[in-house]
């Protein structure tokens, strides 16, 4: 036998060997999940209205997906929760035992924010839903003696900040370029509750990206007392529970304002989102947003929410990547002249 014959008789057995072998077979959802740990990332920190929520949704989450894998929260501050998304997308397992939930602003940020920074493109992460359909205020606290948003023309305010891409650090910065109004942003606070001790401490005199929820359910005394006075609400539609403060988008005096209002406070729709990275198994990622869809329908997880006061709007993950898509397409005029604003 030459050489070559026995080349390829080798491969021949070889081919034979190997489609005979069984395909090896991958987990089912249930059996890959069974016994593992899943880690909830939070991209701020503790005691913030992002951290709150993510919490109860630990306890929870993890009852509806097959397997019932134990959810585990992790706080991974920095830059307005920046950074927990760019190690989300670029370094976190992508199997479906990492998930996160970063500010509703920061899948903005490629379009009209610091897209240097922003290592990611939000259309790709696997999207799994939101606890809620937000509605953000600005307030001021009573030592400004400021009761109303037309006062900010011709005072101004100190508001605190988180980072790049977050509401508290957007809104009032596109409200002072649209509108005029005065503010002076101090940023880099780790979090939502950091940013009320400043206000505390009288190192900032408000917030202007704050959650109606998370003031509803844990600042209730604060609006008793008078401590804050609400002055804007910031969102596409009113809340409910304010009728009598003004909406931004009412304050808009043309159709470019209107398409630029549109733009920055559509955010609030994307509420408090979860997502995994790009790229998990297509059956894991239907079953993490199958889960998330029972889990806001599940009585004890509305039981606790309703005695924590957070307020649950859930919104679907298809939901979600379908609102960042028609997003991700406002016209270029619009987009350049917003992202010019936020510079």
């Amino acid at each position: 036998m030459t050489v070559g014959s026995f080349v390829r008789t080798l491969a021949l057995m070889l081919v034979a060997l190997l489609a005979g072998a069984p395909a090896q077979a991958q987990p089912s959802v249930e059996q890959f999940y069974k016994g593992k740990v899943v880690s909830l990332y939070i991209g701020f920190s503790v005691g913030g209205g992002y951290d709150v929520y993510g919490r109860i949704v630990s306890r929870y989450l993890g009852r509806h997906i097959p397997g019932h894998p134990t959810v585990v929260p992790i706080n991974m501050e920095g830059a307005g929760s920046l950074k927990m998304a760019n190690w989300l997308y670029n370094v976190a397992p992508r199997d479906g035992t990492a998930i996160g939930t970063f500010s509703r602003g920061v899948p903005f940020e490629p379009l009209i924010g610091n897209a240097a920074s922003a290592r990611f493109d939000p259309t790709k992460f696997t999207w799994i839903g939101s606890t809620t359909n937000e509605v953000s205020v600005c307030v001021t606290w009573e030592r400004t003696g400021i009761t109303k948003f037309d006062e900010l023309y011709n005072k101004e305010l100190i508001v605190g900040g988180t980072g790049s891409g977050a509401d508290a650090d957007v809104f009032p910065k596109i409200i002072g370029a649209v509108l005029g109004s005065k503010f002076r942003l101090v940023s880099g606070y780790p979090g939502g509750n950091d940013i009320e001790f400043a206000m505390e401490r009288g190192e900032v005199d408000g917030r202007c990206g704050w959650s109606w929820s998370s003031i509803e359910s844990q600042k209730q005394q604060w609006l008793k007392d008078g401590t804050v006075k609400v002055l804007l609400q910031l969102a596409l539609k009113k809340h409910p529970s304010l009728p009598d403060v003004p909406l931004i988008m009412d304050l808009a005096r043309n159709e470019e304002e209107r398409q630029i209002f549109r733009l920055i406070f559509v955010r609030g729709a994307l509420g408090r989102p979860y997502m995994a990275p790009p790229g998990i198994p297509a059956d894991r990622a239907a079953a993490l947003r199958t889960a998330f869809d029972e889990m806001v329908k599940d009585p004890a997880f509305l039981a606790e929410a309703k005695r924590s006061r957070l307020e649950i709007t859930p919104i679907s993950g298809v939901e979600l990547q379908d609102l960042l898509k028609v997003v991700y397409q406002t016209p270029p005029d619009i987009v350049a002249k917003t992202r010019a604003y936020l510079k």
